[in-house]
This record gives C-alpha cells, structure tokens and sequence, in this order.
C-alpha cells in the first residue's frame, strides 16, 4: 500500500534560495537529458541510458566550468529527475505500443522556469529528526507543521 502524506514546510530565506537553485538545476538535468535523447533519435542513434545520462549530465557535467554549479546542491534529486525523464519516455513509448491501457501519452516536455517545480529525495537526501525538524541534504534542517503522525519512516520527500 503506498500512502502519501502533505505537510508544509517553512524554509529559512538561506534555505529557500538553496531549494530554489535546487529547483533549477533539477529543471536544468531534465532538460538537457531530453535534450540529449532527442539528439539520439535525430542522429538515429540508440537512446542513452538512464546510467550513461547520470556520468554525462551530472558527474561530468560538475567538473567543466558551464555547469560547476551542479555541485551546489544534492545529488539525489538531479539523479532522481533522470529517473522521472526515463518513465515519462517509458511510459510514452508504452502508449505507442498499446502496452499502457488509457489515451495516448505524449512525449515529455521541457520543463520551465514558471512551472511547478518540484525535486524528489530519497532516503539518501533525507531524514526526520527527533526534534520534529526534517533534514534535506545541502539546505539543512526545515521546521515542519506536522498535522498528523507518521506511520513509518517516510521513503522518499518531494519538495
């Protein structure tokens, strides 16, 4: 049973500019990784893996000079966003297939700036303290207006 669970969060004005450049450089890796697929498939070449995207979008990215900015923020988020880029391509090729039940799904669109944005940490980028605070990787501890318990520990936040 997968149970999801709102809570709000009131970020510092240090934490809110770190989940903002969080925010972008989610929207940046997920850009490029469309980017990079469709340049794929205009050179006719076989789509790049979700593993071959994280070494050149995210670790190699990080030691040139354009993209030194990535390692500002967490880690698990930006590789969690190639996750979500990989089921969107899925899930699109799925519908041209008929192996996904319900209308056809487009092919994923850049993000933008003025969106939603969201970034998704994992077990690794997280965890929930004991005094109520919930601690992200590279923002800090966030005070949190719990309305409700927790059942268990949670697996994943997106913020």
């Amino acid at each position: 049973m997968h149970l999801r669970y709102s809570y709000r969060i009131y970020p510092t004005a240090p934490q809110r500019r770190a989940l903002a450049r969080t925010f972008g450089c989610v929207r940046t890796v997920y850009n490029d990784a469309i980017a990079a697929r469709k340049a794929a498939y205009a050179a006719g070449e076989k789509y790049p893996t979700t593993v071959a995207l994280a070494k050149t979008l995210i670790t190699e990215a990080k030691k040139t000079t354009d993209r030194a900015w990535l390692s500002e923020v967490s880690v698990v988020p930006l590789q969690q966003t190639l996750r979500h880029c990989d089921r969107a391509y899925r899930n699109f090729f799925d519908s041209l297939n008929g192996k996904r039940q319900g209308p056809r799904v487009g092919p994923p669109r850049f993000k933008r700036r003025t969106g939603t944005q969201s970034a998704e940490y994992t077990r690794r980028g997280f965890s929930v303290k004991d005094n109520g605070r919930l601690y992200i990787a590279k923002v800090g501890d966030l005070r949190v207006a719990w309305s409700r318990e927790l059942p268990s520990d949670p697996s994943s936040v997106t913020v």
